[in-house]
């Protein structure tokens, strides 16, 4: 249908057959000059290259995504094998077996010292702090020493991995 505005009033005539046909063939026009552009901007593209082009950048991208993704795959199955990882993680699960060894070590000296003030001297306190300050000196070395080889070790095997 269609509308013709006269001064502010808008009236819907019915189209006439040979109105329908015209509009039917201007779409038809349309398609064809459509379709006409559509073929030569698709000849432009192939002729300049660009879909070739692109086709090569998409594949490059992925034969290197492919192959990112196998040297992260051996390099974590080459850490594996190695035992690197395991290693590394006993390492610092007796790092923290000692930690708490100490602490303990420390709680219990504390608790020696804190009876002995009451029982004894100042004399006696100041002795049983040094001996307590000896013993956790003592602990620390100890500790110190193994943690420290197993964490060089670890290191070593994760700068060779």
């Amino acid at each position: 249908m269609a509308s013709s505005t006269a001064s502010s009033t808008t009236v819907s005539m019915p189209m006439s057959a040979e109105q329908v046909a015209q509009n039917i063939k201007d779409i038809a026009r349309k398609i064809r000059e459509e379709s006409a552009r559509m073929r030569d901007t698709v000849k432009v593209i192939r002729k300049s290259g660009a879909i070739e082009e692109l086709t090569d950048a998409v594949k490059e991208a992925t034969m290197a995504a492919r192959d990112t993704t196998r040297e992260i795959s051996e390099a974590a199955k080459g850490l594996k094998d190695q035992g690197v990882i395991k290693e590394t993680a006993t390492a610092v699960d007796d790092s923290v077996r000692s930690a708490r060894e100490t602490a303990q070590t420390v709680k219990n000296l504390s608790e020696e010292a804190r009876r002995a003030a009451h029982e004894t001297t100042t004399v006696t306190v100041a002795k049983t702090s040094e001996t307590a300050k000896e013993r956790v000196t003592s602990v620390a070395e100890e500790t110190k020493e193994p943690i420290k080889e197993k964490t060089e070790k670890a290191k070593a095997r994760l700068k060779k991995g």
